[in-house]
């Protein structure tokens, strides 16, 4: 069954690699749109989150910004399988970034400097992977969780090392990371928008606590590395730029900051992207999930705050 699931999934990308990107883009969002009226269930997550996030806008916009969601996960999707096979030079016309000045500070006879950027799941995510490929004095570095379908990570896998970015999983090559943080010239990529679950930190994101991921900020204070955020923007159809953030202080007056305060930042910036264009983030994903009982959470100056290791 694994042989039959990888060879049909490796046919379907095949098909899709074959089209102009632009013909991609079109019938993903053809098919997002699709799927705003065929999957209940991620419907009614998505226009609750929107609500809860936007109170000041009525039911029909917040229904209208649903549907672009929707449309534009269908477009990012179809097009990451389509980009993945795409040369820098295929990609140039489609894919630019801003910012990039903001990470490349040199240290004398040792190149740059390695950075940890906290990216979420906003536009076609999937192109932040290709960030080495345009500014190559970068070694780039990201994590995953695998799937648990084996032949469907199988493929996943191999389009992303397309890239040239080194991806470790999350649960199984932790100690191959912690190596590679020694490099100068890494740029780490880590994911932060997310459910981070019983060990999260609990802050707030558009007014409400959630469940926030320390990674970025524990990083950065462990290997003394730079934070910084990025953000891939939808500018048009097919079209996409990545914005690198100013750096995030971790440290004043060279004593370190909580985590819990320079993620409250972090999320402070993801926020600010996603009211410049809300329909550009994921939507579908329960990001607002109640505290589970299990979490061993310890108040901090009147904080829920809780100790997370990478």
């Amino acid at each position: 069954m694994n042989a039959v699931i990888y060879w049909f999934a490796r046919g379907v990308i095949a098909a899709i690699q074959a089209l102009p990107l632009g013909l991609v883009a079109r019938l993903g969002r053809a098919g997002g749109g699709l799927a705003f009226f065929l999957t209940a269930r991620y419907r009614r997550v998505t226009l609750d989150n929107l609500t809860q996030a936007f109170p000041e806008k009525s039911a029909p916009e917040i229904r209208a910004i649903a549907q672009e969601n929707f449309r534009r996960l269908g477009e990012n999707y179809a097009s990451a399988i389509k980009t993945a096979a795409m040369t820098p030079q295929q990609m140039r016309p489609h894919f630019e970034f801003a910012g990039a000045e903001n990470i490349l500070a040199f240290q004398i006879n040792s190149g740059p400097q390695s950075r940890v950027v906290a990216i979420g799941h906003f536009g076609n995510f999937e192109l932040y992977a290709r960030f080495g490929q345009f500014v190559p004095v970068f070694k780039c570095a990201a994590t995953y969780r695998g799937l648990n379908q084996p032949a469907l990570n199988r493929l996943l896998v191999d389009l992303r090392n397309r890239s040239g970015t080194r991806f470790y999983e999350r649960r199984t090559e932790a100690g191959g990371l912690r190596a590679a943080m020694s490099d100068t010239g890494l740029l780490l990529g880590l994911l932060a928008d997310q459910h981070a679950g019983p060990n999260g930190l609990r802050l707030p994101f558009f007014g409400r606590d959630c469940s926030t991921s320390a990674a970025p900020a524990v990083f950065a204070l462990r290997y003394d590395c730079p934070l910084h955020t990025a953000i891939c923007y939808r500018t048009r159809l097919a079209h996409w730029r990545i914005e690198v953030g100013k750096e995030i202080p971790t440290r004043v007056n060279g004593a370190p900051r909580s985590t819990a305060d320079i993620m409250r930042e972090v999320n402070r910036e993801f926020e600010q992207a996603i009211r410049r264009d809300p329909a550009n983030w994921f939507w579908v994903h329960r990001r607002w999930k109640p505290p589970e009982r299990q979490a061993r959470t310890r108040v901090v100056a009147g904080a829920s705050k809780m100790e997370t290791q990478p």
